[in-house]
């Protein structure tokens, strides 16, 4: 039941998704950061760990998850070391994730072979 309800969750950001591309003129790079921030405020209201705890990774793994992770971290921080946190929360939260994609990212470059795109 557990993948079904991921299934759900995940399925559902990635047709809000979709439907951005499709109805609106916004392009894939601002849909991105409009997901990272609903996720931070979602997060901050305390909205979507409810939506984390029922959807588990369908909730987590998508992008809206990254920004729900940076508003974690910086409540836990500016609970923790006050208003320094608000600066430092987010970065210490996300920094696995973070240093993930640069790591991959990195191992792809090297693997992979770049080709130009042409205009058309």
């Amino acid at each position: 039941m557990e993948f079904i309800r991921a299934f759900i969750v995940g399925g559902l950001i990635c047709v809000v998704g979709q439907v951005l591309i499709d109805l609106t003129k916004l392009t894939p790079a601002r849909i991105m950061v409009l997901f990272v921030v609903a996720g931070v405020i979602l997060g901050a209201l305390g909205i979507y760990p409810i939506l984390v705890e029922w959807g588990g990774a369908g909730a987590t793994v998508p992008i809206i998850g990254f920004g729900n992770t940076l508003a974690k971290g910086v409540i836990e921080d500016v609970n923790e070391k006050g208003l320094l946190g608000a600066f430092s929360g987010g970065v210490r939260a996300g920094a696995v994730g973070i240093a993930a994609a640069v790591f991959f990212g990195y191992i792809m470059a090297v693997v992979s072979k770049p080709k130009i795109k042409n205009k058309a």
